[in-house]
């Protein structure tokens, strides 16, 4: 009986050690962008460029998690576009509208897609339309995939729909428009 209850013991304490050490185990994969996109919401359903303009402000840490002022400034707006951002400098960081060009076979699709990677190299995040099954829909280009294609996401109130096609989806729709933005530097 002594002895059972020994293994017993042992084994238990031997399985919460491992438990422990598994739990304190650093996840080198961890990317705050991430953290941003699970603790933003969407607030209005036609507040998509705002709410993406939102997400890269907290990617940067410009604003804080608890930040939706322009989304509530727009509210329900539905005559919004790039425009009302372009050019526009929030919290130290300019946004630009690029690539506002008919969609069709002589939009400049490879240039597109050069833009979106070289913002991802270089620790950025891309704002991208997309259409989508119920139209027009802004995303916020993630990350690039082994394979050469893109990871956008987008919220719709707490609900995050992530898109590993974007390539796919911009071809289809012969080319669209995104935004980028630059930080000010602070000397």
């Amino acid at each position: 009986m002594k002895k059972t209850l020994y293994s017993l013991v042992i084994f238990i304490s031997t399985s919460v050690i491992f438990d422990a050490k598994a739990q304190a185990q650093k996840n080198n994969n961890y990317d705050f962008f991430d953290t941003v996109v699970n603790n933003h919401n969407q607030i209005f359903p036609p507040s998509g460029i705002p709410s993406a303009i939102e997400m890269v402000l907290k990617y940067c840490k410009a604003v804080d998690f608890n930040f939706y002022n322009l989304q509530i400034k727009w509210q329900n707006k539905t005559d919004g576009s790039f425009r009302d951002f372009d050019k526009k400098e929030l919290y130290g960081i300019t946004f630009s509208q690029k690539f506002n060009l008919p969609r069709d076979e002589s939009f400049p699709m490879d240039s597109l897609f050069q833009t979106i990677e070289n913002e991802l190299k270089s620790g950025k995040k891309v704002i991208i339309a997309l259409q989508v099954e119920t139209g027009w829909s802004i995303f916020v280009v993630y990350k690039q995939t082994p394979n050469g294609e893109f990871v956008s996401y987008s919220k719709l109130g707490s609900h995050t729909t992530i898109l590993r096609n974007t390539k796919e989806i911009v071809k289809k729709s012969n080319g669209t428009e995104i935004m980028t933005y630059s930080i000010l530097s602070r000397s």
